[in-house]
């Protein structure tokens, strides 16, 4: 007997970014003010700087050497944007596991980071903000326990503290869903793709950010964005990997923007989190101010987008990068560095108006777009495309269908007019795909029974997801 599942209803209906050309770098139809006069997507890129610790063992005993490296991280880091002259700074802590596991850890360097911040503005008046990503530790548990527990508990603490003393954006790499996603990818299943994310992952999303937006609004703070990181980043060096095909990680990405469009529909205002390679597609549906990663995130993961990433950026991010020393100083300032200069050469092409900064775009995107299926699926074109099907749909389940649909077609489309490069080996993939998208049901809770009835029962709690 099929079970009775009620769709989510999608909340955005059209795009609030109408043309393709719109769709630019340092500009959002709706730009975010923060206290110290920053305009994220206001007319300028803001380099958004992301770092961590060496690896280390993070307790209460080794706090002193823990603190000692945030203290020297961000001292450095805001030494050497004075010297540069940036415009402002966007900082992001991220924490690790343990410091969300011990609230007390992650919120003493949150002190140390606002300290020096403040420090810093009042002495030279460098604008900045902190974006607060505490690690989701709920996958920690086997099956994973998404809405009560100590994992849960912990976590919110942290926002609760890191808010009140004066983290501005609220983010997370959530994980619902994940528990199922990775097998999906080594199994190129598309079905349980979609489950994963549009239909577990949905669920969860709407659970954590209803919950952060009490969050913000007790302490003044922003809910800031997701990303599906765990998700599309996973794929992405899978396939890098040759773990999976190519053009299967492309798809992957399309849908994982449904997911992640829930934090919107649920109170985030941006800009979205910097590992979220699907916020072009966001940035077209919300009209918010995205944070952007590429090249300068290679001292984290290896990527085929490095330059076109770039073309959508209001926050310009390295990722995360090791306190460790390199030749020139500390390799969090280094990247701040290369940060900042990349974010003046878009800055002076929107100095130069529309027309210089479409064509930097350009050049941006064209050096990306040809050379791999996953560049193709971020060209302007084909955000307006797979973020106009998005939205032509009810609910997330059948966006997810349309978004995979359309990036196929997208490849399809680019592979035969000689516009796009896909290994020989992977186009079978395409007609693979297609035939999967195929056999999956036009409703929702038909979808639901029938992927519930394959996918692994000891992995997940489907009462965790209201299901």
């Amino acid at each position: 007997m099929k079970a009775s599942f009620v769709a989510a209803p999608m909340k955005y209906r059209q795009l609030a970014i109408a043309h393709a050309d719109d769709l630019l770098f340092g500009h959002a139809p709706k730009p975010l003010a923060t206290r110290r006069g920053m305009r994220i997507g206001g007319g300028l890129v803001y380099p958004e700087l992301n770092f961590t610790l060496p690896t280390m063992e993070v307790t209460t005993a080794t706090m002193p050497v823990v603190t000692r490296h945030y203290r020297d991280i961000i001292t450095s880091a805001l030494r050497r944007a004075v010297e540069l002259e940036a415009p402002g700074v966007v900082i992001e802590f991220e924490t690790v596991p343990p410091m969300t596991a011990t609230p007390a850890i992650g919120l003493e360097i949150v002190q140390i980071l606002l300290a020096a911040m403040d420090e810093t503005w009042r002495r030279h008046g460098l604008k900045s903000v902190l974006r607060m990503t505490p690690n989701d530790n709920r996958e920690f548990a086997r099956p994973p326990v998404m809405r009560s527990g100590e994992h849960w508990e912990k976590m919110l603490e942290l926002f609760e503290g890191s808010a009140r003393a004066g983290a501005e954006w609220l983010s997370i790499e959530s994980v619902g869903g994940k528990e199922l996603h990775d097998d999906a990818l080594m199994n190129c299943d598309l079905g349980q793709v979609i489950f994963a994310l549009c239909v577990l992952g949905v669920r969860d999303m709407e659970f954590v950010w209803q919950t952060l937006a009490g969050v913000a609004r007790r302490h003044g703070a922003i809910c800031a964005g997701d990303t599906a990181c765990g998700f599309g980043n996973t794929a992405m060096v899978l396939a890098e990997q040759k773990m999976i095909p190519r053009v299967f990680a492309a798809v992957v990405r399309a849908i994982t923007a449904v997911r992640t469009l829930v934090c919107y529909e649920n109170g985030a205002v941006g800009p979205g989190k910097d590992c979220g390679y699907e916020n072009p597609y966001l940035k077209a549906i919300t009209g918010y101010p995205m944070a952007m990663e590429g090249k300068t995130a290679a001292c984290a993961h290896f990527s085929p987008l490095g330059n076109i990433a770039s073309a959508y950026a209001d926050t310009w991010s390295n990722e995360s990068v090791q306190n460790v020393r390199l030749l020139a100083g500390p390799a969090p300032t280094c990247s701040l560095e290369q940060l900042i200069y990349d974010c003046r050469l878009m800055n002076r092409a929107l100095g130069e108006g529309k027309a210089a900064a479409l064509t930097l775009r350009r050049w941006l995107v064209e050096s990306d777009a040809a050379l791999d299926p996953q560049a193709w699926v971020l060209t302007p074109d084909s955000v307006m495309t797979i973020a106009s099907a998005i939205v032509a749909e009810p609910d997330h389940y059948r966006a997810g269908v349309a978004a995979a649909r359309t990036a196929v077609g997208l490849l399809r489309a680019g592979h035969a007019a000689g516009r796009l490069k896909i290994a020989g080996r992977e186009l079978g993939f395409l007609d693979s795909m297609t035939a999967q998208l195929d056999e999956l049901p036009a409703d929702e809770g038909a979808f639901i029974d029938q992927q519930m009835a394959v996918a692994d029962s000891s992995k997940y709690l489907p009462a965790e997801y209201g299901l």
